[in-house]
């Protein structure tokens, strides 16, 4: 499996290291963070959104089709019941200039099945435990 890890910082603040990579996570100000960073939440629906955006290039580039003018926009707002959830994602893909009209429905076939949203349709096994940290030396 591969491993990520998460530190506190301070507060609200965390550190997710991933490979050699480090993102930081934090909450607004009006929630009582720093905002340092995104929110888990943010960085959630954004992972969905940048992965889409990865699909959609490699497509592009699998048929000569060069990436300018490629953007992903995505809207998304949390569920009004119960339990707390992002309650809709709305994606939006802006294509090159000249993006072949015929390509289109492979071009969303690709991207509907992005690694992110078919483990969002497909949901993983998710395991969560707790243990007590060893006592400081």
């Amino acid at each position: 499996m591969a491993r990520i890890i998460v530190r506190n910082l301070e507060g609200d603040r965390y550190t997710i290291g991933i490979r050699d990579h480090e993102v930081v996570v934090d909450q607004p100000v009006h929630d009582g963070g720093t905002d340092a960073g995104p929110t888990p939440t943010e960085l959630f629906v954004g992972g969905l959104a940048s992965c889409v955006a990865f699909y959609a290039g490699r497509f592009l580039e699998r048929h000569a089709i060069e990436r300018e003018g490629l953007s992903v926009t995505c809207d998304w707002e949390m569920a009004d019941e119960r339990p707390n959830r992002v309650g809709r994602i709305e994606i939006r893909l802006a294509l090159p200039a000249g993006f072949p009209a015929d390509d289109h429905a492979r071009l969303m076939a690709v991207v509907e099945h992005c690694t992110v949203h078919n483990s969002m349709v497909r949901m993983p096994e998710v395991h969560i435990t707790a243990e007590a940290a060893p006592a400081a030396a």
